[in-house]
C-alpha cells in the first residue's frame, strides 16, 4: 500500500451536536475504507451484548436491557479496524526497512493492516523477516532465562483478557518480578490510589443504573464525545428526566454541550438534539482542587447559616459523624481558603461556584463522573480525593444515585488489575499464589511506566515483553526513549497490526501476531470465549466469531502459555496446554486465587448487564486503616505542580475524535472542526493577541520545565479556541515529546499530561 496522505488542512468551527448525522457519515466513510467485509460488519449487531463481544476499545458499562445497536461511532472505528481485510505481511517488511518505516506516520502504520505472520528483526538487512512460532518462542525463553529478572518489564495493554492477564502475571511472578507497568499506570493509577486511601476501594462505587437515581451530576475533565460515547445515552436519559449536570472542563466538548441520539429515528429526522450540560465551567488546567475548595466553602458558609438559624444543616453530619475520619481539619482548611485565591487558581468566578453549590446543596443524590482531566496532574491524587471530599460532605457515597464514577479507558484496565497485573505486592494475595502453585512469589515492589521508562532510558532495564499497546509512543520523554530502546537486550511485541513502537529494536526483536477479540479463537476444546471487566466493575464475557485475519495468528493466552512453558520450569501445579486448550480452566484457576471476587465464575459469564464483583464502600464499609472514609486536606490549591510565569503555558494533550488511546482513524477531529492534519495549537484567542501572534500562524513548543534538557515539537498551527487563558491544548501522542518523564502524579506515577509547562518558540 502507499503511505495515504492527509487532506490540505480545513480548521473552521463545528456548530452541530455531538453524534447525530456526523456520526453517521463517519461510519459511512471508514468502513469502505478499511475493506470491511459484510459478513464482518454483521458483528457490529453483536458488540456489547450479553452473547456478543465486548468492544475493543472503551471500558464503559453495558446495559442489561440493550440498544438495538449498542455501540458508539468510536466503537464501531475500532471494530472495522480490527476487523479489515488490508493485511501487512512479510512481503511488506522485505520492500521497507525499519529505517524508512520510521518515517511514517502512525496512522500509515497501522491502516497497512492487520499483522499475519510471526517476525523477527534482522539487523543485517534492518527489516522484519518471516518466523516460526517455535523458533521465536524457543529464543525469546533462551534470551530471557539468564537475565536477572529485576532487569526485565512485562507490560500489558489495557484490552487483554482477564484469562490472558492472569497468565500473564502468573508467568512474570514465577519468573521472579512483578515489573507488570500497565495502560491504568499511564491514566487511573490516580483513582486506585486516591479512592483506596479515602474509602478503602481502589475503584468507582457507582453502576449503570445509578444514572437511574441521581437527581444531580458533577463532571470533571472527561471528553465523553470522543472517549466513551455510549456514556451519551445515560446522560441524554438524566436529562430528560431533569437532571442537573455541572461540568468542570477547560475546552468546551460537544459532548457535553449537546447530543443528538443516533438511535432516536425522530430526533434523527427533526434534527432534534438534548442538551447535556445544564452549567458549563471552563476551569483552567489544574484548577480543579480550586473550584472543588470553592464549593466546599460555600456550603460551610451555609452550614454554618443553617446552625445560627437552627435550620436544617447543608451538610449530612450524620453520615460525617458516622462514616468519616479527619473533617475537623478539613473543614478549618475550607474556612481558611481565601476567596481570591481560589478564584485566580480555578479561572472561574466566585458566582459561578456558587451556582454549582447550590445545585449540589439541593441534590439528594449525586454522581461524580471524571476521567484523567483529574488523574493526570501532579496533585492528581489529590485531585481525586478532593472530589472525595465533595461527595462525604452531603452523604453520596453507599446510596442509590451516588458516588465516585472514574471512566476507565481502556476496555479491560480495570479488570487486569483485578487478576494481579499490577507492581504492588500488596494488591496480590501473593500467599494464595504461592499455596496454589508451589512456588516463592516475590515480594519486592516492580516497576510502574515511569520507572521503566527511567530504567530503560539508564539501561538497568535490559528487556521487554509487551502484551499489546504502543509503549514508545504513549510514555512521556518521546526522544530520550526511542533513543534508549534499541539498547534493549531483547525486544518482543505481540500485537494486531504495525505500530511506531516495532520500529525500534533491541539486540533480539520479535514481532508476534495475535487474534483479536472479535475473531474466533478455537482451542483444542473448541471455540473460546474471553472475559473482561467494565467501569463499573461488572464481568462481561466475550465471544469473537469472525474470521482470523491469518491462520498464523495465536491467541494472547496460547502466546503467554506458550512462552510460559519454555521459560519456566516445569510446574505440575501448572498446566498451562489444558489452560490454553480450555479457557474455563483459568477462570477456575481465577476463582481459586480470588474466590470472593469471582465466585461461581463460569456460571455466571453471560448475565446480562455483567456480573457484579461488589463493593466495599457502595456498602458503607470503609477498608481504610481508621475503619471510616478519610477526608483530605490539599497542599495547596492547583494540581499543576509548577508555579506561573511569564511566557509559560500549561499545555494539556487530548485525544481527538479520529483516535481511540495511540491508535489514529484518521485526521478529522469533528467535534473541533479540525480536518486533514493533527499539528493544531489550540490557544485562546486574547493569549493569541498578547503573544503577536495569528490564527494559522505555524509555531513551535518547547518544554518549560527548568531541568536544562531541550524538548521540542515543530510545526503546529495556531488556532483560536474556547479555551481558557494561559492553558493551550495539543494532540496526543505527538506532543510526549514536550514532557518529562518526571513530570508525574507524586503518589500514583501517572505522567501528568494535562497540565504540562511549555512555552512557544518561533
Amino acid at each position: 500500500m502507499t503511505k495515504q496522505k492527509s487532506d490540505s488542512p480545513d480548521i473552521r468551527p463545528f456548530t452541530g451536536p455531538a453524534g447525530g448525522w456526523g456520526s453517521v457519515r463517519s461510519l459511512a466513510e471508514i468502513i469502505p475504507r478499511e475493506r470491511v467485509t459484510p459478513e464482518a460488519l454483521r458483528e457490529l449487531a453483536r458488540q456489547n451484548k450479553p452473547d456478543g463481544f465486548a468492544c475493543v476499545s472503551c471500558g464503559w458499562a453495558k446495559p442489561a436491557d440493550h440498544h438495538p445497536a449498542e455501540f458508539c461511532e468510536e466503537g464501531a472505528k475500532a471494530t472495522a479496524w480490527e476487523l479489515t481485510t488490508r493485511r501487512t505481511t512479510p512481503d511488506f517488511f522485505a520492500e521497507h526497512t525499519l529505517t524508512e518505516l520510521r518515517g511514517w506516520r502512525d496512522y500509515d502504520l497501522e491502516e497497512h493492516g492487520r499483522l499475519t505472520h510471526p517476525l523477527r528483526y534482522d539487523s543485517a538487512t534492518d527489516k522484519y523477516v518471516a518466523a516460526s512460532w517455535d523458533e521465536a518462542f524457543d529464543e525469546i525463553a533462551a534470551t530471557l532465562r539468564p537475565l536477572d529478572p529485576k532487569s526485565v518489564v512485562f507490560y500489558s495493554s489495557g484490552r487483554t483478557s482477564l484469562e490472558a492477564s492472569y497468565m500473564y502475571g502468573l508467568m512474570a511472578r514465577m519468573y521472579g518480578n512483578q515489573n507488570l507497568p500497565d495502560s491504568s499506570n499511564m491514566c487511573h493509577e490516580s483513582t486506585s490510589v486516591g479512592l483506596k486511601a479515602a474509602i478503602g476501594v481502589p475503584v468507582g462505587t457507582t453502576r449503570l443504573d445509578d444514572f437511574e437515581h441521581c437527581d444531580a451530576i458533577l463532571f470533571f475533565g472527561q471528553n465523553v464525545g470522543s472517549n466513551s460515547p455510549r456514556m451519551l445515552h445515560d446522560l441524554r436519559t438524566a436529562r430528560k428526566r431533569g437532571v442537573q449536570i455541572i461540568t468542570f472542563n477547560p475546552l468546551k466538548e460537544r459532548g457535553l454541550e449537546r447530543f443528538t441520539d443516533p438511535q432516536n429515528p425522530i430526533e434523527m429526522a427533526t434534527l432534534g438534539e438534548t442538551r447535556i450540560s445544564t452549567q458549563y465551567h471552563q476551569v483552567k488546567a489544574g484548577g480543579d482542587i480550586a473550584a472543588m475548595m470553592g464549593i466546599a466553602k460555600f456550603l460551610v458558609e451555609w452550614n454554618d447559616a443553617a446552625h445560627a438559624k437552627g435550620a436544617v444543616p447543608v451538610l449530612d453530619e450524620e453520615f460525617i459523624a458516622q462514616h468519616t475520619h479527619g473533617f475537623d481539619a478539613f473543614v478549618d482548611a475550607v474556612r481558611a481558603a481565601d476567596w481570591d485565591d481560589i478564584v485566580r487558581e480555578a479561572g472561574l468566578a466566585k458566582g459561578e461556584l456558587e451556582e454549582s453549590a447550590r445545585i449540589y446543596a439541593k441534590a439528594k443524590a449525586v454522581l461524580a463522573i471524571y476521567g484523567m482531566g483529574l488523574t493526570q496532574h501532579v496533585k492528581g491524587v489529590e485531585n481525586v480525593r478532593m472530589l472525595v471530599n465533595l461527595l462525604l460532605m452531603r452523604g453520596n457515597i453507599g446510596k442509590p444515585g451516588a458516588g465516585p464514577t472514574p471512566v476507565r479507558g481502556h476496555s479491560n484496565v480495570q479488570g487486569q488489575r483485578t487478576v494481579g497485573i499490577t507492581e504492588k505486592t500488596e494488591l496480590v494475595p501473593v500467599e494464595v499464589l504461592e499455596a496454589q502453585y508451589g512456588f516463592t512469589a516475590p515480594r519486592e515492589k516492580g516497576t510502574d511506566t515511569v520507572e521503566a521508562c527511567r530504567g530503560v532510558i539508564d539501561g538497568s532495564v535490559t528487556a521487554f515483553v509487551a502484551l499489546g499497546g504502543n509503549f514508545l509512543r504513549a510514555v512521556p520523554e518521546t526522544a530520550a526513549m526511542e533513543e534508549a530502546w534499541p539498547r534493549l537486550g531483547l525486544s518482543v511485541q505481540i500485537a494486531t497490526k504495525l505500530n511506531r513502537n516495532h520500529l525500534f529494536p533491541g539486540a533480539v526483536t520479535y514481532l508476534l501476531p495475535c487474534l483479536g477479540r472479535i475473531e474466533e479463537d478455537v482451542q483444542a476444546t473448541g471455540p473460546q470465549i474471553v472475559t473482561v471487566e467494565d467501569s463499573t466493575s461488572c464481568f462481561h464475557a466475550s465471544r469473537g466469531k469472525a474470521h482470523p485475519a491469518s491462520r498464523h495468528l495465536l491467541s494472547e493466552p496460547a502466546i503467554v502459555g506458550a512462552l510460559a512453558k519454555r521459560l519456566l520450569p516445569h510446574n505440575p501445579r501448572v498446566d498451562w496446554d489444558a489452560w490454553v486448550g480450555d479457557y474455563a480452566l483459568i477462570r477456575d484457576a481465577i476463582e481459586q486465587t480470588y474466590p470472593a471476587v469471582f465466585k461461581d465464575f463460569n456460571a455466571r459469564l453471560f448475565k446480562p448487564g455483567g456480573s457484579w464483583k461488589g463493593n466495599k464502600a457502595a456498602e458503607r464499609i470503609w477498608e481504610t486503616p481508621s475503619g471510616k472514609a478519610e477526608f483530605l486536606v490539599p497542599s495547596g490549591l492547583s494540581a499543576t505542580g509548577f508555579g506561573d510565569a511569564a511566557g509559560r503555558y500549561r499545555l494539556m494533550t487530548l485525544r481527538s475524535n479520529d483516535q481511540f488511546n495511540t491508535t489514529i482513524y484518521g485526521y478529522h477531529d469533528r467535534f473541533r472542526g479540525v480536518k486533514g492534519t493533527r499539528d493544531v495549537l489550540f490557544m485562546n484567542d486574547a493569549d493569541i493577541a498578547a503573544a503577536g501572534l495569528a490564527g494559522g500562524q505555524i509555531v513551535a513548543l518547547e518544554s518549560d520545565a527548568g531541568d536544562g534538557i531541550v524538548r521540542r515539537r515543530e510545526g503546529l498551527i495556531v488556532t483560536p479556541y474556547d479555551i481558557p487563558r494561559g492553558c493551550l491544548g495539543a494532540y496526543y501522542p505527538e506532543c510526549n515529546v514536550l514532557m518529562p518523564v518526571e513530570h508525574h502524579a507524586e503518589e500514583s506515577h501517572v505522567p501528568a499530561a494535562k497540565s504540562v509547562p511549555v512555552r512557544i518558540a518561533a
